[in-house]
């Protein structure tokens, strides 16, 4: 309905008559008692309760889609399998880059990669929930964000704070930026109390640099990389994340930011994964 912008145009894709969908909606909002469209000369529109209800109906279908998924693969599930939740921001290269090594030590494991949709919602569901569907995760992290998502994480490497800028950017000519660079640029940083490292580096920023301003968003996703890119923002990334939109380009920044990246997993792993963490820490030395 939403798609469609009109009862016509649904009533198509539904192979019913426009007066059955107008007919449903009605009752619907009647039994919500909510209303959910505001009906114009030129189509329908969602209202705020609208799209709430929208938002969370998308996030619930395609949960029911994952859940499937999971069951099929809890079909197929093996102890000697290190199910990797991999997604554009979590991608599992630095496991891949290091199977040679983690694989001399733990030769019966094998990889299975769990693909999912990067939303608020499934980064509550999945890192509250590690061990059940997917055993580790892939990211940047801190102590901060471990105990908001009541995770545990292994630490591979302190990984530099860098900018994303478009290809386009005026700053996208350079190698490497200076803090001056970003002067009367708008950053986007994530919001407060996520991570110790990002807050200490905005609380600099406003104190030292306020000719920088900064821009919140609440959550990691292709959405706000999209906004980088098109609003020809700057963005705080880490190389890891260089792959996630192929027209924006990481630089890195002479300040001595970093935060931690590494393997979100349980704070009470399975013993494969226990020994799975050992392999992976110590193929990493």
């Amino acid at each position: 309905m939403v798609e469609c912008g009109s009862f016509n145009k649904a009533s198509e894709k539904l192979y019913i008559s426009p007066p059955a969908v107008i007919k449903q909606i009605n009752l619907l909002e009647e039994s919500l008692n909510l209303k959910l469209f505001v009906r114009t000369h030129r189509g329908l529109m969602l209202t705020e309760a609208g799209k709430s209800l929208y938002q969370d109906a998308k996030y619930i279908i395609q949960y029911c889609k994952e859940s499937v998924a999971r069951a099929q693969n809890a079909m197929q599930a093996h102890e000697d399998v290190i199910r990797i939740g991999t997604s554009p921001m979590t991608p599992a290269q630095v496991l891949v880059d290091l199977w040679p090594k983690i694989q001399k030590d733990c030769p019966g494991i094998k990889f299975q990669l769990v693909p999912y949709d990067n939303t608020p919602e499934n980064a509550r569901e999945i890192l509250a929930n590690l061990g059940q569907n997917i055993d580790v995760v892939a990211g940047i992290f801190d102590e901060t964000m471990l105990a908001l998502r009541k995770c545990d994480g292994l630490e591979l490497s302190r990984e530099p704070i860098c900018c994303a800028v478009s290809i386009h950017h005026r700053l996208a000519a350079k190698e490497r930026l200076s803090v001056e660079d970003l002067y009367g640029e708008n950053l986007m940083l994530i919001k407060r109390d996520w991570s110790l490292y990002i807050d200490q580096l905005r609380d600099d920023i406003w104190k030292n640099h306020p000719q920088i301003h900064i821009v919140d968003f609440d959550f990691y996703d292709t959405n706000v990389f999209n906004q980088c890119e098109n609003n020809n923002c700057v963005l705080m990334a880490v190389q890891h994340m260089k792959y996630v939109h192929p027209l924006l380009k990481i630089l890195p920044v002479e300040w001595d930011y970093t935060i931690p990246y590494g393997l979100l997993h349980s704070p009470n792993p399975s013993p494969i994964v226990k020994q799975f963490l050992n392999a992976v820490s110590k193929a990493n030395r």
